[in-house]
């Protein structure tokens, strides 16, 4: 740029603000600093750039994103006779004074420039609207939200609304890309000077500003240089930032209210509140103690707040700078401001004032290098943009100033009014003034107000986190050197909600064990059916009798009470009676799963002790190694030695152990997936059971007849099992097997069951479906995983008479720890459906690292205490003490058990599962641990390391599998690997893929990266000679494969279990063979064969479907 020498003007500097910069470009020859920022009368270029900060804000402005979310209003209350011609004239006078008021933003080919219009043509035009005066905030806030056409019109709009002749309400609306906070200020002290000379018939006398805001454009552009040029300041600064925020989080984890929306609204509102003056002159003293600024200290703890509400130790906070640091700038309207990134460090566990030393370092070095534009940071950082977050940062602080007095409009009163325009440019806003005392400057209290994005906060939501950074203010000026995890921040009452209000109500004491309550009931109702499956019944006596010889039975083979007794079995009144007599025994069921393989199911034998295995397996049918002595329940009571020897129920206490009869003494024993690779045993008591059964929630009938369809072996049979039959209910079981949706559906129906558990899987496919039959339910519970509100929603609403109960309870926890049901008459939720709050002497809670209770709206580890607490894990001491620790909030000696649930309580006072803090997992209800799939695949001789991790598919969550060859090996074959994995676990641990790499993806600090892993591989039933279908109705049935697996080019051969399918696809896809084909396909006919070929073959033999489709059916009117 070239100047006149002889119209230069040195503009001086001010340099009070900051320390000396290295980073400051060095000055050029024969020129002492920087370029001078000077006035350009006849401007070159003529074509006039955009200065940084006001790029974006055009760009935005062109999307038409920003609304009124860039527009800066202003209220002016005028009281008086005010002078119509005289206001329009001053407007007139400041848009004159002011370039940037009058400066339009045409877009030329993609390519912004200033146009400064003439002072006739861009002074406002003050429109004037007659308003009553309850009215006139809405009017006013209506008009501060309507657009601004940058492009076309000056970006200052006038409005005055009058009531009377003496009562006016001047509303400014500036747009933020020619102005600023500040420049709001000048341009309403101008507009008063102006107008008070305008009455007085006078021009305003005011000095001639030294610069324009064109000139100030073109200043920083060459001051900064380029940014592709090595030398300069630009370039610099950039590498500077650069290295500073390198490996900023992309996101805080901030307490909303609701999940992040894919795009920003932009919604907001605002809410306020004060310090005390002790609390502003103590947190004063202490910046000054540690040579900060107060409003450091109200960033440090506003840092600390969000460390404690779960955001995390490395907090980027964005923090406004005027970015007017020549004088020449002091008193011109235009765009200065800069967002600088302050990053707050907490971790490492600080005191309060260590976190206020990092933040004063912090915020030094960020205002030492403030001259790079945040457009040209967010440009060279270029982290992952998302339209649903603002980049960098989502939280910022800034500084405010209020006037003291309003400016003088001659022969007028006047008083500044907020107007509030309901946007958020961030997640969230503090605002912070400091207010003193006029007459002796003593402090009198912060001011301080948080802007909130309200697509994510609730306004009591934002309220009360307002309310613990005053709270928390307060502690830090009481004790600066505690560490900032112990400052309480937990608001009057909350401690009583969490740990009285919102608990579980008292458990009534009960001394029985499970088989004395059931005996019970026995005696009680002796010919009241007890079980039935399909049309047959057995009775409450006829179930005693039976357990009691099989009781008898286990006593002659000697077992010894608190021993674990196997059971294998399908689902049957046998199955019941054996458990009901070994627990008259008094040892411990052990239930077993029929389709583990059998390694694994001889390795849960042996960990057990199990002397005695109790199967109704044929007598020539192979069983399992390891028990001494093997027992089938219906082969003859005469052939036992000592069968009719037996003494009653409970008399095994009396003639051994008197822990057998004992409440606490172990009921069953039930094996979950263990991280070492090895399963760990649960073991579970008496009173957990009969806690269970005796909760309060089952009153009320819902529960009379109750589906036994979940495996022996997975939790949920204690509910379907002990809680009808401990209140004189019925079990009804189901064959043995998986059933489709149908024969469920149907079998619901006939059996009219009123109370079932469905995993969270097979509840959403009936859902889906919309089975009439549920609506014969009076309650269906689901859990396992994650509730879906829409599949609530529609049961509810399919459904009306039928309660949908989300259900929550890790088996150390004895099924069910806490419930959240939605009955007639109630509304689903829209948003997340809760699990709840704790049964009968159950206590929920949510805590933090150090286990302090966690406010309600925060994220922590939900950790379960009182009633349903297990002994811990079968001689694994280490784990259980890892797992089941002191309670900290329970009488002396309580425990309470480590779910590795991430959770939270909501502002009702109900707990909202947020998902797991370990890798542990749950797919199709069933507890999964990653690291024992891992085990398993490094145990094969060709695997030399592995990874599982959990990916989305068309069909819902599925296992991934990754290995790597073992040194020195050939890549391994995923399929042999697959059929290595089906020999040693459960089919539901078996990965539906399993991908071979060169090496594991790693992080910095060298442990897996399971997030940098690539898509899975091809199905693992995906072989390499795959034939294509071959016929019509293969083509169909492969159509149909590739839509419920979410899969494309199945072959005919391929194994639908093996391409990842499990058995509540493998009823989706016959429901959709019977819909084209009119076929009836049973479930276990296509298990076994499982492949679209023989499926195709199997067709022609198939009957007719008896059923018509089902079909979604209306909602019934419920009767009054």
């Amino acid at each position: 740029m070239v100047h006149d020498a002889a119209r230069r003007r040195r503009v001086r500097r001010t340099t009070g603000r900051r320390r000396p910069d290295p980073l400051r470009r060095p000055p050029r020859p024969g020129q002492p600093g920087r370029p001078r920022l000077l006035r350009i009368p006849a401007r070159s270029p003529a074509v006039i750039p955009l200065s940084h900060a006001q790029q974006r804000l055009w760009f935005h402005a062109r999307d038409g994103a920003d609304g009124a979310l860039y527009h800066i209003p202003a209220g002016l209350r005028l009281r008086g006779p005010l002078d119509a011609a005289a206001l329009d004239a001053a407007l007139a006078d400041v848009t004159t004074r002011h370039e940037a008021l009058r400066t339009v933003f045409p877009d030329d080919a993609g390519r912004p420039r200033q146009h400064v219009l003439d002072p006739a043509a861009g002074a406002p035009r003050l429109t004037r609207t007659a308003c009553p005066a309850d009215e006139r905030a809405a009017l006013a806030a209506r008009s501060a939200a309507r657009p601004l056409d940058i492009s076309t019109e000056p970006p200052l709009r006038a409005e005055l609304f009058t009531h009377g002749e003496e009562d006016h309400y001047l509303l400014l609306v500036l747009h933020h890309i020619a102005g600023d906070g500040l420049s709001l200020n000048i341009l309403v002290r101008d507009l008063a000077a102006a107008y008070t000379a305008r009455c007085g018939g006078q021009d305003p006398d005011w000095p001639e500003l030294p610069v324009q805001y064109p000139d100030y454009a073109l200043w920083q552009r060459e001051v900064l240089g380029a940014a592709d040029d090595a030398a300069s300041l630009h370039a610099r600064l950039l590498t500077h930032w650069a290295d500073v925020l390198d490996g900023l989080p992309e996101e805080l984890a901030l307490p909303t209210d609701r999940p992040r929306p894919a795009v920003a609204g932009h919604r907001g509102a605002l809410v306020e509140t004060r310090t005390g003056a002790e609390a502003h002159a103590g947190l004063a003293a202490l910046a000054r103690s540690r040579r900060a600024t107060p409003f450091m200290a109200v960033q440090a703890a506003f840092a600390a707040l969000l460390t404690r509400l779960g955001a995390g130790t490395d907090l980027p906070l964005g923090c406004p700078v005027d970015g007017r640091d020549d004088d020449a700038l002091a008193d011109l309207v235009g765009l200065f401001v800069n967002t600088l990134v302050v990053r707050a460090d907490t971790s490492a566990d600080p005191s309060f004032a260590e976190v206020l030393d990092r933040v004063r370092s912090a915020a030094l070095e960020t205002y030492a290098h403030q001259e790079l534009p945040f457009e040209s940071l967010v440009e060279r950082l270029n982290p992952a943009r998302s339209p649903a977050r603002h980049p960098l940062f989502q939280v910022a602080v800034s500084a405010q100033r209020t006037e003291e007095r309003p400016p003088s409009f001659a022969g007028l009163e006047t008083e500044v009014e907020a107007v509030r325009t309901d946007t958020a440019k961030f997640d969230l806003t503090l605002e912070v003034e400091e207010l003193h005392d006029p007459a002796t400057g003593e402090p009198r209290g912060l001011a301080l107000g948080l802007e909130y994005a309200s697509d994510l906060f609730d306004g009591p939501t934002a309220r009360r986190l307002l309310d613990r950074l005053v709270h928390l203010i307060d502690a830090v000026v009481g004790d600066p050197h505690a560490p900032i995890a112990t400052l309480d921040v937990l608001l009057p009452g909350e401690r009583a909600d969490l740990l009285e209000h919102w608990q579980g109500a008292p458990a009534a004491p009960d001394a029985r064990t499970v088989h004395r309550a059931f005996e019970e009931r026995a005696a009680a109702h002796p010919d009241r059916p007890a079980v039935r499956r399909g049309t047959e019944e057995t009775t409450y006596a006829a179930l005693d009798h039976r357990a009691d010889r099989i009781a008898d039975r286990l006593r002659a083979l000697g077992v010894r009470p608190g021993e674990a007794v196997a059971v294998l079995m399908d689902r049957s009144a046998g199955l019941i009676a054996a458990c009901l007599g070994v627990l008259k025994a008094g040892a411990a069921y052990l239930p077993l799963d029929a389709r583990a393989p059998r390694a694994r199911t001889e390795s849960v034998l042996a960990g057990a002790g199990a002397a005695v295995l109790i199967t109704d397996a044929p007598e020539h049918a192979p069983v399992p190694a390891g028990p001494r002595h093997v027992l089938r329940p219906d082969d003859g009571a005469g052939a036992d030695p000592g069968a009719g020897a037996g003494a009653g129920p409970d008399d095994a206490a009396a003639a051994g152990d008197p822990a057998a009869g004992h409440p606490d003494a172990l009921a069953y024993l039930m094996y979950t997936s263990g991280s070492t690779g090895t399963p760990k045993g649960v073991a579970v008591s008496h009173r957990e059971v009969v806690a269970l059964a005796t909760d309060r929630r089952w009153r009320g009938g819902a529960h009379e007849r109750v589906l036994f369809r979940s495996p022996h072996a997975f939790d949920a049979s204690t509910y379907e099992l002990w809680v009808p039959l401990l209140n004189g209910g019925l079990v009804v079981v189901a064959p043995p097997g998986d059933l489709d949706v149908d024969e469920l559906g149907r079998l619901m129906a006939a059996q009219r069951v009123t109370g079932t558990f469905l995993t969270a899987t097979l509840f959403n496919v009936l859902a889906d479906r919309c089975l009439p039959e549920l609506g014969s339910l009076r309650e269906v519970m689901t859990g396992g995983e994650a509730a879906s509100p829409a599949m609530v929603r529609r049961v509810r609403e399919a459904c009306p008479d039928t309660t949908v109960t989300n259900a929550y309870g890790p088996t150390e926890t004895t099924t069910f720890a806490a419930t959240f049901a939605v009955g007639p008459g109630q509304e689903a939720p829209e948003g997340q459906v809760p699990i709840g709050r704790p049964l009968d002497g159950t206590r929920l809670h949510v805590l933090d690292a150090r286990l302090g209770l966690v406010p309600p709206g925060v994220t922590g580890e939900l950790y379960i205490a009182g009633a349903g607490l297990a002994r811990g894990y079968l001689d694994r001491a280490a784990l259980t003490a890892e797992r089941f620790v002191a309670c900290p909030y329970g009488p002396p000696g309580a425990r309470m058990y480590r779910t590795g649930d991430l959770a939270r309580w909501n502002g009702a006072g109900q707990v909202e599962y947020l998902g797991r803090a370990d890798r542990q997992v749950k797919i199709r209800g069933m507890r999964i641990e990653p690291g024992e799939i891992e085990h398993a695949l490094t145990a094969h001789p060709a695997v030399g390391q592995a990874a599982v991790t959990v990916v989305d598919t068309a069909a819902g969550p599925a296992l991934a599998g990754y290995a790597v060859p073992a040194e020195g090996a050939p890549a391994p074959d995923p399929h042999a690997l697959r059929a290595h994995l089906s020999a040693e676990l459960p089919a539901y641990l078996v990965p539906a893929t399993i991908t071979v790499l060169d090496a594991l993806p790693v992080t910095a600090n060298g442990k897996a990266d399971l997030a940098a892993l690539p898509a899975p591989g091809p199905a693992a039933g995906a072989g390499p000679d795959r034939q294509g279908p071959r016929t019509d109705d293969e083509r169909a049935l492969c159509a149909i494969w590739e839509r419920v697996l979410g899969q494309e080019g199945i072959g005919v051969h391929d194994s639908f279990f093996d391409l990842g399918g499990h058995s509540l696809l493998a009823t989706q896809l016959l429901a959709e063979v019977r819909s084209r084909f009119g076929a009836a396909v049973g479930i276990r006919q296509f298990f076994t064969g499982p492949t679209v070929a023989a499926l195709a073959a199997a067709l022609p033999g198939c009957a007719a479907a008896e059923e018509p489709p089902i079909v979604r059916r209306a909602r019934r009117t419920q009767s009054a």
